[in-house]
């Protein structure tokens, strides 16, 4: 129960200022632009963009401003944004087949129509702070190469072509498509939901339970059998044209994993899929994505759910940044009357406690007495 705190908005007031002040920093040195963070802290802001539900680089380095480096509260932001604007229908689903791929890698094919194109990448490079750049010095250009049309199919095609995976069955143009942004999320829920939920979900939360399902919670051992990651194009529908009309380009990464599956009576030994997509160069929350996109998915594949990754309640219910931080962070506002009437009730609970605790020993006392009375009775009369 909260109650008002009078005389309290001059402080707020006050509150707000130093914060303003605490957020600019020394005012001897430059403020940030929000090109400068659009564009030097890329992948924060592409975290931003995807668990915000909001592809606007823009209005992401915004919000990583304002809260000073918060990306959770900068999810906030951008999410209560979201629900200002309006609405005019849903964009076709995008072909990421047709992606303008920046980097394509593969751990399951060394060799791959198209070939592995490494991209701008961290896996290779020493954990070593790098003083180069507090000099903020000139930069190497990268080397670059003549495009190629190159055809690059998925390597889940390529498996799928010798019937080695499962097949991926698009639904049916008439099915319904739920939406997490409109609806509140229910149980049981369909993958279309889930994988919804996954990649609005916090990357910490999804990499622990990805990596819970790699130490044996969940029996899923997966390989990464693509990681890509570039530009796709937005279409949209327009009924009065008749044909769909592009609205621009986004930055994605897609993951699909590829499982171990040893089939069933109806089933032959097969692979299986885990996916995830997001916004901008964010592989680790695609791998964690698709990893748990796969445990999510046991009853469906007729496994056993015995692992946190698997219950889809739990995963569901508490991947959500936002909602976990209004639980939690609530604490902070005032609870004087909860507390105390729970202060109360804890007294007089401990009266009540020393009351029986006094009157046992009281009892116990009198006990002692009366055998002991007993006791010399009988010796007199001997």
């Amino acid at each position: 129960m909260y109650v008002a705190v009078k005389g309290g908005e001059k402080a707020i007031r006050n509150a707000h200022r130093l914060m303003a002040t605490k957020r600019r920093g020394d005012r001897s040195v430059p403020g940030l632009t929000l090109d400068q963070i659009a564009g030097q802290l890329a992948i924060a802001v592409a975290r931003v963009m995807g668990e915000g539900s909001l592809y606007d680089e823009g209005l992401a380095a915004l919000a990583i401003k304002q809260a000073r480096g918060d990306l959770i509260e900068a999810v906030f932001l951008l999410r209560a944004y979201r629900t200002t604007l309006p609405r005019f229908g849903y964009s076709e689903p995008v072909d990421t087949g047709a992606m303008l791929v920046e980097r394509r890698i593969s751990a399951t094919f060394k060799d791959l129509p198209g070939g592995q194109l490494l991209g701008p990448t961290f896996d290779y490079t020493h954990r070593l702070l790098d003083f180069k750049l507090a000099a903020d010095g000139e930069l190497d250009t990268p080397l670059t190469a003549e495009v190629t049309e190159t055809a690059m199919p998925r390597v889940t095609d390529l498996l799928s072509g010798e019937g080695l995976i499962e097949e991926d069955v698009p639904p049916a143009e008439d099915t319904a498509v739920g939406d997490l942004t409109r609806e509140p999320l229910g149980f049981p829920a369909g993958r279309d939901l889930r994988l919804q939920n996954l990649a609005r979900g916090d990357e910490g939360f999804l990499l622990a339970l990805a990596y819970s399902t790699q130490r044996g919670y969940g029996r899923t051992h997966p390989f990464a059998g693509e990681i890509r990651y570039g530009a796709v194009e937005v279409e949209f529908f327009a009924e009065e044209l008749g044909f769909a009309v592009p609205l621009g380009r986004i930055k994605v990464t897609e993951c699909q994993m590829v499982n171990q599956f040893k089939g069933s009576a109806k089933v032959p030994p097969q692979f299986t899929r885990g996916y995830g997509l997001v916004f901008g160069q964010v592989e680790r929350k695609a791998m964690s994505m698709a990893m748990v996109d796969r445990s999510l998915r046991c009853e469906e594949l007729g496994e056993e759910r015995t692992a946190p990754a698997q219950d889809e309640e739990f995963v569901l219910s508490h991947s959500d940044n936002v909602q976990a931080t209004g639980f939690v962070e609530h604490l902070k506002l005032p609870h004087y009357v909860d507390f105390q009437a729970e202060l109360d009730l804890v007294r007089r609970m401990r009266g009540e406690w020393f009351d029986r605790q006094a009157a046992d020993q009281a009892a116990a006392h009198e006990a002692i007495g009366a055998t002991t009375t007993d006791g010399s009775e009988k010796e007199a009369a001997e």
